[in-house]
């Protein structure tokens, strides 16, 4: 499993809750953009419409950009392929105030490109403080720990 694009600040922005895996239908010049790590999933998110999950706002640009039709968006919409059930409980998560879902990275499997998203809890301002705060008290053990024992 080789990851291709993540989204590097979900632990500071939001709670995690629940994660998915899902399938996502793309195109095949998209792909090979995926497989060459360009893409990027900062400020998109997923939403639920009708018996659908349908991914908004993903920047995808094209593998070679003159081989593209002209008419091709690389923030165009997304679809999720997930089963019914999974589509239901997503829908009465999203249903909930306060909850999110949103991509956490693209990654293969086989030869299949999976996305995985997570139905996440944005975090006030002082929980991301204490975030920061415990990342830098770990960070600083790590470093003592490495020059104790070199």
């Amino acid at each position: 499993m080789t990851i291709f694009i993540k989204n590097k600040k979900i632990g500071l922005k939001y709670e995690i809750l629940e994660k998915l895996e899902a399938g996502i239908k793309l195109l095949g010049f998209e792909v090979k953009s995926i497989k060459g790590k360009k893409g990027s999933l900062e400020g998109s998110h997923i939403s639920i419409r009708g018996d659908e999950a349908i991914l908004f706002n993903s920047n995808i640009p094209p593998y070679q950009p003159k081989n593209t039709p002209l008419d091709y968006d690389s923030k165009r919409n997304r679809i999720l392929l997930l089963s019914k059930k999974q589509i239901s409980h997503l829908a009465n998560l999203e249903a909930q105030k306060g909850l999110t879902i949103i991509p956490v990275s693209m990654y293969n499997k086989g030869n299949k490109i999976k996305l995985e998203i997570a139905v996440v809890k944005g975090k006030k301002k002082y929980d991301k403080r204490e975030t920061i705060k415990k990342k830098d008290i770990q960070r600083d053990i790590d470093r003592e720990m490495k020059d104790r024992y070199r």
